[in-house]
């Protein structure tokens, strides 16, 4: 079986048991007033199960392809040539995004945040430091201040030593 048929089977998985959740276990805890309502907190991720499984079945299935060319394209993802990809970009994204979530509360949104960027587009390859740190630090601050002015959603800017 293809990678992209396992990645979906353990999508259809993942949203199983998402659904088993949003279907049985979330609208227990509702006060008697929101039972009666006709959208419940736990509306849009049943929603999200059915058309999550919905999708992993079309991949898992092979309905997405056309069935005219029987030879692989250069696309599709061949895991006897897995050694091929950039497997240490990719793995080394995932542990930045880990590092990333570990020091969003200690380092604060703004650090955490730029760091996070110019570490990001230095591992995909990007070498142009004058650009690179100013537009993480541009990006940064205006994501900050439209969660944090706009939205009116509390973010720690700083680091907590700092007071902020």
């Amino acid at each position: 079986m293809a990678l992209d048929r396992w990645i979906a089977l353990v999508f259809i998985t993942f949203c199983c048991a998402y659904g088993y959740l949003a279907f049985f276990t979330m609208d227990q805890l509702l006060p008697p007033f929101m039972q009666r309502n006709p959208v419940w907190p736990s509306t849009f991720p049943k929603v999200l199960s059915i058309l999550g499984v919905i999708v992993g079945l079309i991949v898992l299935l092979g309905l997405e392809k056309p069935d005219k060319d029987p030879q692989p394209s250069a696309t599709d993802i061949n895991i006897s040539r897995l050694h091929e990809y950039k497997l240490g970009q990719a793995l080394m994204l995932l542990a930045l995004m880990v590092v990333y979530a570990l020091m969003l509360r200690p380092a604060g949104f703004l650090i955490a945040t730029t760091v996070f960027l110019v570490a990001g587009s230095a591992v995909l390859g990007e070498r142009k430091w004058h650009v690179m740190i100013p537009v993480a630090m541009l990006a940064t601050g205006f994501v900050w201040y439209l969660v944090q002015q706009v939205l009116g959603i509390f973010l720690r800017p700083l680091p907590f030593f700092m007071g902020v």
